[in-house]
């Protein structure tokens, strides 16, 4: 199946489709037959619902179905990083228990990665996990959880042994959300939106089957997940590329899912600098007009563009068949961090006082208020600047590892806790 060619692969899609494609159905029913079909993610190996296929032919997959409008598999929110951890990671148990109820929307899941005192340092984190009586019983508190308050599942990191240095003593479990042990409670933050939680676990189970990769290798699995959520970059997700008419049941309840699955994220345009406004804004009030202010937005398009260039060569060499995603996936990161923080100082420039106002009558009604003030988050969502200055640093630069004081057990380094 591997070696059809595109036009083969076309006329494959388009003959299923043909038969089976049909707007009427439920969105479950639909992905049900989507996933059984092995056209739901033809990237993945064939025993897990895929075909095998290259990203190259993937993306003429992809194609096909945007031309018809047709509904693909759920991939909003958290529940893709929990997708290909699983598919990268899991035993077959675990790939045939969870990632089908996933492609097909039955199940949700949340990241529970952060902790008050391990964000950026996640090693460092202090949640515990202890096999009693062959389950795992989870105590501790996570933070920065999106989605948590609907997720069914989560991934989860947990510390299994505490007299090991800290890489060597995390674990990596899924966790049913819907028990008494898992309290969930909302953030509140400073631009008026409310996109995290906090979780408290209290003799929460974990069973035995659902540790993923091993005693003590929890480390690796996070940061493949870690490296996943890089490349994604917290985007949004939309109807996208779909086109022609949307009736029937299945968009309806499509869109519901999006719309469900996008709410916390309705902010991220802004935390990355909004870029699009610029030049609008700039004509519309003059600055455009300003020399220093014309450098300077100069300055954020080159950036932005020549990040966009770097992401699509780190994608030509993904779909070339390179595994090493954390170097592409920090330099990306980085970069937004930068061209975020040069957006907000343009928007500045050009709105003077007027970007310190909220509401109807301010620039852009509130909307550049509010990059200013959520820019801020891209620096320390999924990895500090610094944490990804220093894997640049040593993975790609090969600069020597910073110099580290946490290198013994860890029952003996001194934390916030």
């Amino acid at each position: 199946m591997s070696e059809m060619t595109d036009a083969a692969i076309a006329a494959a899609v388009n003959t299923w489709l043909h038969e089976y494609w049909n707007p009427d159905l439920s969105l479950r029913e639909w992905r049900e037959i989507l996933v059984e079909g092995g056209w739901a993610t033809p990237h993945w190996p064939e025993d897990f619902f895929g075909r095998g296929f290259n990203q190259a032919q993937s993306a003429v997959v992809t194609r096909i179905f945007n031309e018809r409008g047709v509904v693909p598999v759920a991939q909003t929110g958290p529940r893709r990083l929990a997708a290909e951890t699983i598919l990268a990671m899991g035993n077959d148990d675990q790939k045939s228990r969870y990632l089908r109820p996933i492609l097909t929307g039955e199940h949700s899941w949340c990241q529970l990665f952060s902790e008050p005192g391990s964000g950026s340092d996640l090693a460092g984190l202090s949640t515990k996990a202890e096999l009693i009586d062959g389950r795992w019983i989870i105590n501790g508190q996570k933070v920065w959880n999106t989605s948590a308050h609907h997720a069914d599942y989560g991934i989860l990191v947990a510390r299994t042994d505490f007299d090991v240095p800290k890489h060597q003593g995390i674990s990596y479990f899924l966790i049913d959300m819907h028990q008494p042990g898992v309290e969930v409670r909302p953030l509140k933050q400073m631009n008026g939106h409310a996109s995290f939680n906090e979780v408290f676990m209290t003799d929460a189970v974990v069973a035995a089957e659902d540790l993923v990769g091993g005693l003590g290798n929890g480390w690796a699995v996070a940061k493949t997940t870690l490296s996943y959520e890089r490349r994604m970059g917290g985007v949004t997700r939309t109807f996208g590329g779909m086109q022609g008419a949307r009736n029937g049941r299945v968009y309806e309840e499509y869109a519901e899912e999006v719309r469900v699955a996008n709410e916390p994220y309705t902010w991220y345009p802004q935390r990355q600098g909004r870029v699009d406004l610029v030049l609008p804004r700039a004509r519309a009030t003059g600055a455009i007009k300003d020399p220093a202010a014309r450098q300077e937005i100069a300055r954020l398009l080159s950036m932005t563009r020549g990040a966009a260039l770097a992401s699509a060569a780190a994608e030509v060499q993904r779909k070339s068949g390179s595994n090493e995603l954390v170097p592409a996936g920090s330099i990306g990161k980085l970069a937004a961090s930068v061209i975020a923080r040069q957006a907000a100082h343009v928007h500045t420039l050009i709105s003077g006082a007027d970007a310190m106002h909220g509401g109807a009558d301010s620039a852009e009604q509130g909307m550049v208020a509010e990059v200013l003030i959520s820019v801020p988050a891209i620096s320390i969502a999924g990895g500090t600047d610094e944490i990804q200055r220093n894997i640049i640093s040593e993975r790609v630069l090969g600069m020597p590892s910073e110099i580290r004081v946490d290198k013994g057990p860890f029952r003996d380094i001194k934390r916030n806790d």
